[in-house]
């Protein structure tokens, strides 16, 4: 039985009205990422100071780590409205010019996903961002004209888990970009307490040290187990400790590590089948049933920065810390990166 919890990109209703209720309303309660905070309160305190909106802010990083909380954050410090918006669902210029022409004057608006948007709507947009002015074409063929118009000032917050899709052009036009991090366990730690207050579950210090240890360094998957837990807990008539936290994350495959189902079923793949690599990543995407996209952009970086695979140019390969996590012994033949 697997529900993907450990699966950043994978939303429901549910989980976002939990997720919401959970989200801090300032910087001042938002955990973690101390730099980027500090930063931020820098920029928004002095567009206070000096009476006018906030630069553009581009928030960029893997997804979960609060980049819509901030976003909310900058309105809600900055006493502004907000306005949200994403970049799949801005697919014409035309789109964007009926979002832009109707902002209220220091009003943020905040693109998710902003990569994904149309070519003509990020062409529109560098005019936007820059001189607060759009050009609507009238008209078609020789008698087509451009008419300017007039834009209320605005703060664009921009989020993307791939900015290196962004064009240089509208990358450039941002006055701020802020780069999220991985979270330490100990933050982590204070993201679970926290939200554990919030939601009236009790749960000890070794519980919370337990899921903190097993989410990925992401604080939507650590909130998302411990609603797991708290629902375990309570069907069961458990106490909320760290025995009730291991069988509720056992029973939701999800290990001591944060690896799930699909990611144990990449690595046994990779370890049993292919003898550790190397190996593509298409044959490995075939031989677990999963596209290679889905692959490449969500089990592959986690797998490597806990440092259980290694990319060669000969393909995947899995490193002596994952034979050992998994209990195989590597043959003799096998290839252990690092090892003569």
């Amino acid at each position: 039985m697997s529900d993907d919890l450990t699966r950043p990109d994978l939303e429901s209703d549910a989980e976002l009205a939990f997720e919401g209720a959970l989200r801090p309303e300032s910087l001042a309660e938002f955990v973690g990422q101390t730099k980027v905070r500090g930063q931020l309160q820098l920029l928004l305190t002095a567009a206070s100071m000096q009476g006018r909106t906030p630069d553009h802010i581009l928030l960029a990083g893997p997804p979960g780590l609060g980049k819509t909380t901030l976003a909310m954050i900058v309105a809600h410090e900055s006493g502004r409205p907000l306005r949200m918006s994403s970049g799949p669902a801005i697919q014409h210029s035309g789109d964007l010019a009926a979002v832009l022409s109707s902002l209220v004057p220091g009003e943020v608006l905040f693109i998710d996903e902003i990569h994904r948007m149309a070519r003509s709507a990020e062409e529109m947009l560098y005019l936007a961002m820059e001189d607060f002015r759009i050009d609507i074409m009238v008209g078609k063929g020789a008698g087509a004209t451009s008419v300017p118009l007039e834009l209320a000032p605005f703060t664009l917050v921009g989020a993307t888990t791939r900015a290196g899709l962004l064009p240089n052009p509208l990358r450039d036009r941002f006055g701020f970009t802020a780069h999220l991090e991985f979270y330490e366990e100990d933050e982590l730690r204070e993201v679970l307490a926290r939200a554990a207050r919030l939601l009236h579950f009790d749960l000890d210090r070794e519980g919370l040290a337990e899921i903190a240890g097993r989410c990925r360094g992401t604080p939507r998957i650590a909130n998302r187990l411990l609603r797991r837990v708290r629902d375990f807990a309570l069907v069961h008539g458990r106490d909320a400790d760290a025995d009730a936290v291991r069988a509720a994350l056992e029973l939701y495959d999800v290990d001591p590590l944060g690896l799930d189902r699909l990611d144990r079923a990449v690595m046994q793949i990779l370890l049993e089948r292919f003898e550790g690599g190397p190996v593509g990543l298409n044959t490995l995407a075939v031989s677990v049933g999963e596209e290679s996209e889905t692959i490449e952009s969500v089990v592959e970086p986690f797998l490597v920065r806990i440092g259980l695979i290694t990319r060669t140019p000969r393909g995947r390969v899995a490193t002596p810390q994952a034979w050992k996590h998994f209990g195989i012994e590597p043959s003799q033949g096998a290839f252990l990166p690092g090892v003569l």
